[in-house]
Protein backbone atom coordinates (compact mmCIF):
# COMPACT_ATOMS: atom_id res chain seq x y z
CA UNK A 1 0.00 0.00 0.00
CA UNK A 2 1.54 3.33 -1.05
CA UNK A 3 0.72 6.41 1.50
CA UNK A 4 1.37 9.93 1.50
CA UNK A 5 2.22 10.86 5.40
CA UNK A 6 2.86 14.48 6.51
CA UNK A 7 2.96 15.61 10.28
CA UNK A 8 1.50 18.37 11.87
CA UNK A 9 2.23 19.75 15.24
CA UNK A 10 -0.80 18.11 17.02
CA UNK A 11 -2.10 15.04 14.07
CA UNK A 12 -0.58 13.60 11.16
CA UNK A 13 -2.38 13.11 7.89
CA UNK A 14 -2.08 9.42 6.28
CA UNK A 15 -3.15 9.92 2.50
CA UNK A 16 -3.69 6.32 0.69
CA UNK A 17 -2.34 6.58 -2.78
CA UNK A 18 -4.03 3.53 -3.76
CA UNK A 19 -7.19 3.64 -6.28
CA UNK A 20 -8.86 0.53 -4.47
CA UNK A 21 -9.61 -1.08 -1.10
CA UNK A 22 -9.36 -4.53 -1.18
CA UNK A 23 -10.20 -6.80 1.73
CA UNK A 24 -6.49 -7.94 1.57
CA UNK A 25 -5.58 -4.63 1.83
CA UNK A 26 -6.75 -4.82 5.27
CA UNK A 27 -3.86 -5.93 7.72
CA UNK A 28 -1.39 -4.01 5.94
CA UNK A 29 -4.31 -0.96 6.58
CA UNK A 30 -4.67 -1.80 10.44
CA UNK A 31 -1.33 -2.57 10.99
CA UNK A 32 -0.03 1.39 10.02
CA UNK A 33 -2.47 3.31 11.00
CA UNK A 34 -2.63 1.63 14.53
CA UNK A 35 0.84 1.68 14.79
CA UNK A 36 -0.08 5.87 15.46
CA UNK A 37 -1.55 5.34 18.96
CA UNK A 38 1.49 4.81 20.77
CA UNK A 39 2.85 7.78 18.71
CA UNK A 40 4.03 11.25 20.69
CA UNK A 41 1.32 12.51 18.24
CA UNK A 42 -1.16 9.87 18.43
CA UNK A 43 -3.65 11.85 16.13
CA UNK A 44 -4.68 10.83 12.82
CA UNK A 45 -6.60 11.90 9.89
CA UNK A 46 -7.29 9.60 7.13
CA UNK A 47 -7.91 10.91 3.80
CA UNK A 48 -9.35 8.75 1.32
CA UNK A 49 -9.39 11.22 -1.81
CA UNK A 50 -7.43 8.72 -4.16
CA UNK A 51 -9.97 5.66 -3.45
CA UNK A 52 -12.41 5.44 -5.60
CA UNK A 53 -13.12 1.73 -4.41
CA UNK A 54 -13.42 -0.08 -1.63
CA UNK A 55 -14.41 -3.52 0.16
CA UNK A 56 -16.94 -3.73 2.60
CA UNK A 57 -14.23 -5.57 4.92
CA UNK A 58 -12.00 -2.29 4.88
CA UNK A 59 -14.88 -0.27 5.85
CA UNK A 60 -15.45 -2.22 8.94
CA UNK A 61 -11.49 -2.08 9.72
CA UNK A 62 -11.73 1.78 9.49
CA UNK A 63 -14.79 1.90 11.83
CA UNK A 64 -12.95 -0.26 14.23
CA UNK A 65 -9.66 1.47 13.96
CA UNK A 66 -11.55 4.66 14.65
CA UNK A 67 -13.16 2.96 17.37
CA UNK A 68 -9.90 1.81 18.78
CA UNK A 69 -8.91 5.69 18.79
CA UNK A 70 -10.83 7.17 20.47
CA UNK A 71 -11.39 4.42 23.08
CA UNK A 72 -7.30 5.84 23.61
CA UNK A 73 -8.64 9.15 24.00
CA UNK A 74 -7.19 9.62 20.36
CA UNK A 75 -8.61 11.19 17.50
CA UNK A 76 -9.27 9.73 14.08
CA UNK A 77 -11.14 11.67 11.20
CA UNK A 78 -11.78 10.43 7.58
CA UNK A 79 -11.71 13.32 5.45
CA UNK A 80 -12.30 13.37 1.22
CA UNK A 81 -14.41 10.36 0.39
CA UNK A 82 -15.52 9.98 -3.07
CA UNK A 83 -19.58 9.20 -3.63
CA UNK A 84 -18.93 5.35 -4.22
CA UNK A 85 -16.41 4.93 -0.76
CA UNK A 86 -19.46 6.80 0.98
CA UNK A 87 -21.54 4.88 -0.56
CA UNK A 88 -19.98 1.66 0.56
CA UNK A 89 -20.05 2.96 3.84
CA UNK A 90 -23.47 3.95 4.32
CA UNK A 91 -24.53 0.25 2.95
CA UNK A 92 -22.55 -1.12 5.18
CA UNK A 93 -24.35 1.02 8.44
CA UNK A 94 -21.25 2.77 9.11
CA UNK A 95 -21.42 6.20 7.76
CA UNK A 96 -22.89 7.19 10.73
CA UNK A 97 -20.53 5.84 13.41
CA UNK A 98 -17.52 7.26 11.79
CA UNK A 99 -15.94 11.06 11.94
CA UNK A 100 -15.86 12.18 8.70
CA UNK A 101 -15.53 15.42 7.03
CA UNK A 102 -16.16 16.91 3.58
CA UNK A 103 -12.18 18.16 3.26
CA UNK A 104 -9.31 18.09 5.01
CA UNK A 105 -8.95 21.05 6.42
CA UNK A 106 -12.17 20.57 8.36
CA UNK A 107 -10.99 17.39 9.52
CA UNK A 108 -7.96 19.39 11.12
CA UNK A 109 -10.62 21.61 12.72
CA UNK A 110 -11.94 18.67 14.51
CA UNK A 111 -9.24 16.89 15.65
CA UNK A 112 -7.71 20.50 17.01
CA UNK A 113 -11.44 20.98 18.81
CA UNK A 114 -11.03 17.69 19.71
CA UNK A 115 -7.82 18.41 21.17
CA UNK A 116 -8.96 21.43 22.95
CA UNK A 117 -11.78 19.46 24.49
CA UNK A 118 -9.74 16.63 26.14
CA UNK A 119 -7.17 19.49 27.40
CA UNK A 120 -10.83 21.21 28.86
CA UNK A 121 -12.15 17.90 30.79
CA UNK A 122 -8.85 16.47 31.63
CA UNK A 123 -8.80 19.84 34.20
CA UNK A 124 -12.45 18.53 35.77
CA UNK A 125 -10.54 14.99 36.86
Amino acid sequence: MNVKIDTKEKFSVITPADEIFTANMTEELSNLLLGYINKNIPHLVLNLEAVKEIDVACCETIATIQQQFYEQNCSFVICEMAAAVEDVFEQAELLELLNATPTETEAWDIVQMEEIERELLGDFD
